[in-house]
């Protein structure tokens, strides 16, 4: 029997990012099959459950921007530099994005600014910056990373799932911008350069390190899902 996709389309076999995914299996599980995940499948998410989760992501974007912005000051070669200052572009045009479709949820611009950061979102985005200030490019990558690829898995994983509501489901938008091929092209690169840098970088001999971040950063996925089932 084949193994489904969200394990074989992202990272190359007995490479860094398979490696550490296997290595955070049970919290990489807990993440992308989160409650949350499975009521976004389903169609049964209560909707202030969406939109506190809409609200969070738009202020985790503006961090996650920053955490980009970092890329470019740690980035191995000037190639890289470009790459990231272009993603840096992309997440802030995303965040105007962002404020759109939350429009579409009934949650205003005024609104949506004036939200303070949910503790959750707080301990997220400060760790990740915490760790590329304290590592080099690999570490904040591999703190980076279970976000770009995460959503990508998450979205195979809906689309498979044979509970899945098809017809008239709230956040199929929602699904289908992250099983969109554009997004999982995006997330099969995120991985492949976790695979270069574990290469070039020392990623075999830093690889405990590594996996404790890897993990870690699933587990505040986790808390960030769980904060909209609180809302």
């Amino acid at each position: 029997m084949a193994a489904p996709r969200w394990e074989t389309d992202f990272g190359a076999e007995g490479g860094l990012f398979r490696r550490l995914r296997a290595a955070a299996a049970a919290d990489w599980a807990g993440y992308t099959w989160h409650p949350f995940v499975q009521r976004l499948s389903d169609g049964t998410l209560p909707l202030p459950a969406f939109r506190t989760y809409l609200v969070q992501d738009y202020l985790f974007l503006i961090h996650f921007a920053r955490a980009k912005a970092l890329a470019v000051v740690k980035g191995e070669s000037l190639a890289a530099m470009r790459d990231k200052a272009a993603a840096v572009l992309a997440i802030l045009d995303e965040t105007k994005l962002h404020l759109k479709y939350c429009a579409g949820w009934g949650l205003s611009e005024a609104d949506v600014v004036a939200t303070p950061e949910s503790a959750e979102t707080v301990s997220y985005t400060r760790w990740v910056l915490d760790r590329g200030l304290a590592g080099d490019i690999l570490d904040l990558e591999v703190a980076l990373v279970p976000c770009t690829v995460g959503y990508g898995e998450v979205a195979l994983r809906i689309l498979a799932d044979p509970a899945r509501r098809i017809d008239a489901n709230p956040y199929q938008s929602w699904i289908d911008t992250y099983g969109a091929e554009d997004y999982q092209a995006m997330a099969r690169a995120a991985a492949a350069r976790i695979d270069a840098l574990g290469v070039s970088h020392g990623g075999e001999a830093r690889f405990a390190r590594l996996a404790a971040d890897f993990a870690e950063a699933a587990r505040l996925e986790q808390r960030f899902w769980q904060q909209g089932l609180q809302a």
